[in-house]
């Protein structure tokens, strides 16, 4: 059975930079900490924590969503790629409320995956945010 988690923070940034940001390959770099390789555009492949993650963009609207399909090297052989939907909402005064949802996990990943992104995500891109 595959699993799905959600997770959201409030981004001191405005939405158009932070989308901008999550598909440029020298701003996720820096953001993370870890070499990230980005094709931006509808069908590029991506890389993040020097290749631990792969994938594929879905869709964009500009700003607004980002819909990748995503796995990690711990993923089952054979297993199809999850599903990693990153939504931008204004949040007000130059902030943006970053919510990702990702789904369609293999079963017993889910829990390590929300984790990943509080601890490799959201907490570095804080302060990366916080200085730009």
């Amino acid at each position: 059975m595959q699993e799905r988690i959600e997770c959201s923070i409030v981004l001191p940034v405005g939405a158009e930079q932070l989308y901008r940001a999550w598909l440029d390959s020298a701003a996720h770099s820096s953001f993370t900490g870890s070499p990230a390789d980005i094709d931006p555009r509808v069908g590029g492949r991506f890389t993040a924590w020097d290749g631990y993650i792969e994938g594929i963009t879905l869709e964009l609207e500009p700003y607004r969503r980002i819909l990748q399909a995503w796995r990690t090297s711990e993923f089952p052989e054979g297993s199809p790629d999850s599903r990693l939907e990153i939504l931008l909402e204004d949040a007000g005064q130059s902030q943006t409320r970053l919510t990702l949802l990702h789904s369609e996990i293999p079963a017993g990943q889910g829990q390590t995956y929300l984790q990943g992104w509080e601890d490799y995500y959201f907490q570095p891109m804080l302060g990366y945010f916080k200085l730009s």
